[in-house]
């Protein structure tokens, strides 16, 4: 039996300067812009490569999942938008998941909080308060499907996020 991996990842600083900019189009801003790299390289150093990305189609979300991408070489047959994730609760979001491709045992989803913070919350201990932009929760299933994740059944690996010390 293969486990089940889910990287949860809040997407990076967003760029709050054009107000005439709605909250789906709002781009990353340079700190966002570098911080998303970092983060993947520190996924890659971890030997962690997701094989499949989902991202919201939200703009900070989407440049934050291709930033990733480039730097795991997860190519574009392997990237996803699910407009399910946009502004969804915890709840949503564990919907999203249940519907995933089993073929994957190691999957991101790339999203928004407080979504993000209260499903990783949910899924396992993981006692998080505001998982920081650009901040990953990677949390590993005693199952071989994703439709039976719920509530509780998932064992944290590790959280990080740019600010945290190494």
């Amino acid at each position: 039996m293969n486990k089940k991996h889910l990287l949860l990842v809040r997407h990076a600083k967003p760029d709050w300067g054009n107000s005439t900019l709605g909250d789906f189009d709002r781009p990353l801003n340079e700190r966002g812009r570098s911080n998303a790299p970092v983060m993947a390289r520190r996924l890659a150093d971890k030997g962690v490569k997701p094989q499949l990305i989902v991202s919201s189609p939200a703009l900070r979300a989407r440049s934050t999942a291709a930033s990733f991408a480039a730097v795991l070489g997860i190519n574009e047959n392997h990237f996803k938008l699910e407009p399910a994730i946009y502004e969804a609760s915890s709840q949503s979001l564990l919907s999203v998941i249940n519907k995933l491709d089993d073929r994957f045992d190691l999957i991101a989803l790339f999203g928004h909080n407080p979504g993000i913070t209260d499903l990783a919350n949910d899924l396992c201990e993981a006692g998080i308060y505001n998982l920081p932009t650009c901040g990953t929760v990677l949390i590993e299933f005693p199952f071989d499907s994703y439709s039976l994740i719920s509530k509780g059944t998932g064992k944290l690996v590790f959280v990080d996020y740019p600010k945290k010390e190494a």
